[in-house]
């Protein structure tokens, strides 16, 4: 379990966790090579250029981009010698700009590495943009993707006999359980709920209803979870 969070997100889009994602897009003979990789912290993210420099020790580029955090606060690129503001940028953009639904632009903790083999024509500075851009955009239209979501979880203390009938309740309420304790006398069952005040609220008034107010939520934390998109 993760300690408290001070993001205000509490959903973002990322990679499905798993192997790097590969795509490869080729324009006027030089070969694009786009490589992403779910990255929760910098040190991920830069071990995959690091990773791809010794893979493809012989391409002349190998252009970065990442974005880390449910807010998005860490964004990084580079061109690796391609022209100033042709590569990096146009990279990091489409990671930025990308729609997870209509309208909405949350992806994060992603790294994408592009590698070029250069094919002996000139591209031009509008043509290495747009040829980076649309790697990165190909690649995210193919990659597997997820919703990561914060989850609060807390726990309720009741008695032994009431706990079958209590979980079986909530369960039916669609509350999502997240773990059964046994004590000497308690049972401790832990629900994981929308990490937002009127979630709460809502559950903590279910609780009272369901056990004539015995029982109180008692917070343990958050926790990032995926779920399918």
């Amino acid at each position: 379990m993760e300690n408290e969070d001070d993001s205000r997100a509490t959903t973002y889009t990322t990679l499905a966790s798993g192997p790097d994602f590969r795509h490869e897009l080729e324009v006027r003979r030089s070969r694009f090579i786009t490589v992403l990789r779910r990255s929760p912290d910098e040190e991920t993210a830069r071990s995959l250029v690091a990773d791809l420099r010794r893979e493809f020790h012989d391409a002349r580029h190998h252009c970065s981009a990442f974005v880390i955090g449910p807010d998005r606060m860490i964004q990084r690129s580079s061109d690796d010698g391609e022209p100033s503001g042709t590569a990096g940028i146009p990279m990091l953009e489409a990671l930025l700009k990308r729609e997870s639904t209509p309208g909405v632009t949350d992806l994060s903790d992603v790294s994408v590495v592009v590698v070029r083999y250069f094919g002996g024509i000139l591209l031009g500075a509008g043509g290495l943009v747009r040829a980076y851009s649309e790697s990165v955009s190909a690649a995210m239209d193919l990659a597997p993707l997820v919703e990561r979501r914060r989850l609060r979880l807390c726990a309720i203390n009741v008695l032994h006999e009431e706990a079958g009938r209590l979980e079986n309740e909530l369960r039916s309420s669609g509350y999502v359980m997240a773990g059964t304790g046994y004590g000497p006398r308690h049972t401790t069952l832990q629900v994981a709920l929308a990490d937002d005040e009127e979630a709460i609220s809502e559950a903590r008034s279910r609780l009272a209803s369901l056990t004539a107010g015995s029982a109180e939520l008692e917070p343990l934390g958050t926790q990032w979870v995926d779920e399918p998109r």
